[in-house]
């Protein structure tokens, strides 16, 4: 009997892993961000399961072309989700399941229409902020700092105590899209704001330290490189959220940072409180960071630097926004 049952617990122990628990390894492997985790797995679920829970390994070329023109014709899905249905599918044969076969290579892409950014004007930007000063801090300040240094809204949430410097007004962008750093400035005006969230912040940590939850999630293998630094002030979320929560990867209960949501939210209703008509979101902000900035007299290397951008050509679209319209062309009416 005792024999029976050490044969069977090694059989258990050998059986293979779910496909998206494979999925979802590799993805940490690579230290893809949790955000493009759930994408993916939220894709390839619904790739199997279009193909009535068919295997991939069974599938090919074929049933990713129907995939994606379900996606396009019945879903009415943009070119850029589509394309990132693709990404899923494609990181699953390759990196997870390694096929390699000819059409993954050969996968014709969909073309992303080229579209010029939506930029607000000063003084809507002025109405918005006058707006969204009525959000519960620190949202307010997060919106304000958006427009004030360019930052993408993830790169504002998930902003460091180490990486602000106060007495040199900039702050220090990690790992950023590309997983680049860089530098932004700080403007004067948010210098004291910062100032008092930090000190609250302070506050909260000594708060956790003594609960035993002060622990942050660290980029990489810093954790294991560095076991302390998840507890130390510096690593710690300037804009940390209110309430504990359980981390989806360590399964602690820790202090997050606040919800990306929340800023979203409140841009919106503070744009339509403003009476803005144009499609607002907190991207919006870093738009019209960039071109006021532009229209400043800064050159375009320095706005490519502020943005993080690898190729000026990507920083020159801000220039297509200056140059059309009434102050890059007087219109023949207005010489009659």
């Amino acid at each position: 009997m005792i024999r029976r049952h050490i044969v069977q617990t090694n059989t258990t122990s050998t059986q293979p892993k779910k496909l998206l628990d494979q999925v979802r390894d590799k993805v940490r492997f690579k230290h893809y961000s949790l955000s493009t985790e759930k994408t993916y797995i939220a894709w390839i679920k619904q790739f199997v399961l279009y193909h009535r829970k068919r295997h991939p390994s069974e599938m090919g070329a074929i049933e990713v072309e129907a995939f994606l023109t379900y996606l396009a014709t019945q879903r009415y899905v943009s070119s850029s989700t589509q394309n990132q249905a693709l990404s899923a599918i494609l990181f699953l044969y390759r990196e997870v399941l390694a096929v390699d076969l000819p059409w993954l290579d050969n996968f014709e892409r969909s073309k992303k229409p080229r579209r010029l950014p939506v930029v607000l004007t000063t003084q809507e930007v002025q109405d918005l902020l006058r707006e969204a000063s009525s959000a519960p801090e620190p949202i307010g300040l997060i919106i304000k700092l958006l427009y004030g240094t360019g930052m993408r809204l993830m790169e504002a949430v998930r902003l460091r105590v180490k990486d602000v410097e106060l007495v040199r007004r900039e702050i220090i962008v990690r790992d950023g899209k590309g997983g680049k750093d860089r530098v932004t400035v700080l403007p004067e005006c948010l210098v004291e704001p910062l100032r008092v969230q930090l000190a609250l912040r302070r506050v909260w940590h000594e708060q956790d330290s003594v609960l035993g939850k002060v622990d942050v999630w660290l980029p990489d293998a810093l954790a294991v490189k560095y076991p302390n630094a998840s507890k130390e002030w510096g690593w710690q979320y300037v804009f940390a959220a209110k309430n504990y929560s359980i981390d989806p990867r360590s399964h602690s209960e820790c202090r997050h940072h606040v919800e990306e949501k929340q800023v979203q939210r409140y841009v919106k209703r503070a744009a339509q409180a403003a009476g803005i008509a144009k499609p607002t979101t907190p991207h919006t902000l870093r738009h019209s960071f960039a071109t006021h900035i532009l229209q400043s007299g800064y050159d375009i290397r320095t706005v490519q630097e502020l943005l993080g951008h690898s190729d000026v050509a990507t920083t020159m679209i801000y220039t297509h926004v200056l140059n059309k319209g009434g102050k890059g062309v007087v219109s023949p009416l207005d010489r009659l």
